[in-house]
């Protein structure tokens, strides 16, 4: 199942987002969960950390939340570092726990259909096999020579 976001629309979910749940998020700065959290909160992201297996601890000057339920406050974007097959019931609780969700976002690798539908019936936009760190470093012009090809060109270089 493979689906195509355009640039436009990927800025544009980057942009209007603030504050981002990363469900499943590691306590281990090499899992890419870890460091794709840390990122989104040197951008300036509000990140909240979710994790049962760390309730309570701190990542980043934020307590680690068990589940969606313990979030207090809006929440913009839900990041899934999760099995597709565990997807279905994190986007079904998302949408009844948080309002205002405007974006389901699937790490690569993390792909479920079903979900996606039942988002995008709720007006939720849906990213899924995609890095939010790696599409921000993209479109933003922060990938260069020795990172991604982006096909643009930088006068920095």
């Amino acid at each position: 199942m493979s689906e195509n976001y355009s640039d436009s629309h990927l800025r544009d979910i980057l942009t209007r987002t603030r504050r981002v749940a990363v469900i499943g998020v590691s306590m281990n700065p090499v899992r890419p969960s870890y460091y794709v959290a840390r990122y989104l909160s040197l951008k300036k992201y509000a990140v909240v950390p979710v994790n049962p297996g760390h309730a309570g601890e701190v990542l980043f000057g934020q307590t680690v939340v068990a589940g969606l339920r313990d979030i207090e406050g809006p929440v913009d974007m839900i990041d899934i570092f999760r099995r597709s097959e565990h997807v279905g019931p994190i986007v079904e609780e998302a949408l009844e726990v948080l309002p205002g969700l405007r974006t389901v976002w699937m790490q690569i690798g993390v792909e479920n259909a079903e979900a996606a539908e039942m988002a995008r019936a709720r007006g939720v936009d849906v990213v899924m096999n995609r890095c939010p760190k790696i599409e921000y470093q993209r479109l933003f012009g922060e990938l260069r020579m020795g990172g991604f090809n982006t096909g643009v060109i930088s006068s920095k270089l």
